[in-house]
């Protein structure tokens, strides 16, 4: 028959390698393309190693297959060549057209990467399909162009392809290749599951609260057959591991070979972290790069630092020697003034006035002198004859600082307003008519004398204003109670001077003293400890800018006073904790903030409206987050945008996408890069000082309201242009009021 004739004449040629033996079809991903052109968009999610994982990870790693092959030739021999530049681009444009993806510089490198990995597993099933047999040797004959694939390979391509695999110095690097994986001494047995998917499965399996595990227990568990078996010399090298890894800290780990690979007694190659899994570098693990050597750019770049840091040493020493020339010139009066003019100053902190005698003899500004043993200024010695005074008003707007201030290079009185400065001792003068000891000013009452029946008449009247005040909130939720005002006469701050006695008679007084407030999990997700210093509670008294101890303290007497009990505020406003995510945390540990916020915002089961005092460093301003509506509302009180703090807008941007990836929330194309920042017309403070109590006050107001929605013009029960001082004083009066009640002084 002509069927045996044509089997005995092909007898020694290779098996069919056609088509039909492809029962498999070709793989387009058509639902992601309908779902693209109806709009709908899939989330991924992403691990603490800036690993692909979750339900759409493996439709995302195939769809990038099927673009690899539509847009990248075949006959591409290596991934980084720039040519393929533009087709990168169109790849990675496709992926966020359907994918809800950070268009982040990390995001797309680790796409590109996968997307190599595609390109070079669809080269490599070519060449074993069509031009090898079933031993994996070349077959001699020249293959048939694919047809199955002509939609990918034109024929031009075909014939390129098959002549690169032919070169002999290709089948020599195929050969050896060959040899070392067909025995390999620890086999992988998870097939396409992958190390960062194998993460997940066993963190869910386990229900733990870890985000990751250990290279070498991934690496183990990645070696387990199907009837859960372990092969000695694997366990071996487990054991190894754990006992490595007692002995040896993280940076070693880090700075020379993993514990995997000290284990296993093998290289560790740069860029990649043995037993995680392709995306995971030693950045994304240890949390900061390996060390390298720096190229001729970096090093060029680390000399022109370094030239400009002596240029500015120089600078310095100038200023130094203007510095000492200005002593000279007053060293007849400083000296008399350092020996005998000291003692007039009373101990601590007093208001006074400043003045200059050239070119007149003149009255310049006010503020404090600050007359302590050992002070510095700056972390520097103060000059002889000088004290560190801070400027409160300035009252010549072109009086000149009798020394400038070298750290901030400020030349003008009016540019130290909030700060300090060295001042001549004999050009202060304490202002009688307002001492920092409000003692002798209020009926002339000792301190020693009031303390027993001030303290407990404070506390009498605290129990029954907070009382009070509790009964008209239910009433009547927007009014603002002003504590301790009389209805005629000048506001006293009652709570204020009680506060005042209580710490002048206790061992607050000391420096160094602290006191401890217990911040329960539900304030900010996590329990903690505050501490509060004296000088925390001098800040207060002398109506000075406040740190983030006094800030923490004033949201757990809100939470306390407002939330607690009330199941409708505390479900619906949430804090977020400033010692967690700040600009200096921002700008050391992003990933730890973005962490947090993420972590704080999945608490979120309905709208809530999360509270976040942010300090910039120098400066308070409010965040009230809506992540699930994904609304920001920026509450500044100097009338500053947004834009004005890049660091802190990304890392909301960012929390807010990844907590929307997290939970699974679809999202239009058109609206998923858009978050809302609403502006809102808040109240103005008028001074460099105020940003902390305003903050407060926002709160307070927010809360009061029970609004998840701010009004941009803000709340018409609240609208003014200023806080007053006298606001500001209500602010105060209840924390010290709290302060007094908590017993957190005696």
């Amino acid at each position: 028959m002509a069927s045996d004739q044509e089997n005995s004449q092909d007898a020694n040629a290779p098996d069919d390698t056609s088509e039909k033996e492809i029962t498999r079809g070709i793989t387009i991903m058509k639902s992601i393309i309908r779902d693209r052109d109806k709009a709908v968009t899939y989330n991924v999610n992403w691990n603490a190693d800036n690993q692909l994982i979750g339900s759409n990870a493996a439709k995302l790693a195939s769809y990038i297959g099927t673009l690899v092959r539509m847009h990248i030739p075949i006959t591409a021999t290596r991934w980084s060549n720039k040519e393929l530049g533009s087709a990168k681009d169109k790849i990675w444009t496709e992926i966020l057209r359907s994918f809800n993806i950070e268009d982040t510089t990390i995001r797309k490198k680790y796409i590109l990467q996968l997307a190599g990995k595609r390109h070079r597993g669809w080269r490599t099933f070519l060449t074993n399909k069509y031009l090898k047999d079933k031993e994996k040797f070349f077959v001699e004959y020249d293959p048939e162009y694919p047809v199955k694939y002509a939609i990918f390979i034109t024929e031009e391509e075909w014939v390129a392809f098959v002549a690169q695999r032919r070169d002999e110095n290709f089948k020599k690097v195929s050969a050896t290749n060959r040899e070392r994986a067909s025995t390999p001494t620890y086999a992988y047995k998870k097939g396409r599951l992958g190390y960062a998917r194998l993460e997940e499965k066993i963190l869910d399996e386990t229900k733990s609260d870890a985000t990751s595990l250990p290279p070498h227990v991934l690496w183990k568990e990645a070696r387990v057959g199907k009837d859960g078996t372990v092969r000695d010399d694997v366990q071996h090298i487990y054991d190894e591991c754990e006992t490595l890894s007692q002995s040896i800290s993280t940076a070693e780990d880090q700075e020379n070979r993993s514990v995997l690979s000290r284990a296993l007694n093998v290289p560790e190659y740069p860029g990649r972290v043995r037993g995680k899994g392709h995306g995971c570098t030693p950045t994304s693990l240890y949390k900061n790069p390996r060390r390298r050597n720096p190229s001729n750019q970096e090093v060029m770049e680390t000399l022109q630092a370094l030239q400009a840091q002596v240029l500015q040493l120089q600078k310095d020493n100038e200023r130094y020697r203007c510095m000492e020339k200005c002593s000279s010139q007053l060293k007849e009066t400083s000296e008399k003034a350092s020996i005998n003019c000291q003692n007039k100053f009373p101990e601590g902190i007093s208001s006074c006035q400043l003045y200059l005698s050239s070119p007149t003899y003149r009255l310049v500004g006010k503020g404090k002198v600050h007359n302590t043993s050992g002070d510095l200024l700056h972390h520097r010695p103060l000059p002889d004859g000088h004290l560190k005074v801070s400027v409160d008003v300035v009252l010549d707007k072109d009086a000149l600082l009798p020394i400038p201030d070298i750290v901030s290079e400020t030349t003008f009185l009016r540019d130290a307003i909030g700060s300090f400065v060295a001042w001549p001792l004999d050009l202060i003068f304490i202002d009688d008519e307002t001492p920092t000891k409000p003692a002798s000013k209020y009926k002339g009452i000792l301190r020693h004398n009031e303390f027993v029946a001030s303290q407990k008449e404070v506390f009498a009247q605290g129990s029954q204003q907070l009382s009070q005040k509790i009964g008209s909130r239910q009433k009547n939720k927007r009014d603002l109670p002003v504590t301790s005002l009389p209805k005629k006469g000048a506001f006293v701050p009652r709570y204020q001077i009680s506060l005042e006695t209580l710490v002048d008679s206790s061992d607050m007084a000391t420096a160094g003293a602290i006191r401890l407030l217990d911040m329960e999990e539900d304030i900010f997700r996590y329990s903690c400890t505050e501490t509060i210093g004296k000088e925390d509670l001098e800040h207060i008294f002398r109506h000075q800018e406040l740190g983030v101890g006094v800030i923490h303290t004033y949201i757990r007497f809100l939470y306390d006073n407002f939330m607690r009990g009330n199941d409708q505020l505390s479900n619906r406003f949430r804090f977020v904790s400033s010692s967690l995510v700040n600009k200096a945390l921002i700008c050391r540990e992003p990933d730890s903030c973005r962490e947090y916020l993420v972590k704080r915002f999945m608490a979120s089961s309905t709208n809530n409206l999360y509270l976040w005092p942010y300090n910039s460093g120098c400066h308070w301003l409010l965040l009230a987050i809506d992540p699930l509506k994904e609304v920001v509302y920026f509450l500044n009180s100097i009338d500053g945008e947004w834009t004005n703090y890049p660091d802190m807008k990304q890392l909301v941007d960012t929390s807010i996408k990844v907590f929307r990836s997290q939970r699974q929330a679809r999202v239009p194309r058109t609206k998923s890069s858009n978050i809302t920042w609403i502006k809102v017309q808040c109240p103005l403070q008028r001074n460099g000082i105020d940003c902390g109590y305003f903050v407060m006050r926002f709160m307070r107001e927010i809360i009061n309201m029970n609004q998840i929605e701010i009004p941009i013009t803000y709340f018409d029960e609240y609208k003014c242009a200023h806080y007053t001082r006298l606001q500001l004083e209500q602010i105060k009066e209840e924390l010290c009021q709290y302060f007094i009640e908590k017993r957190l002084i005696i």
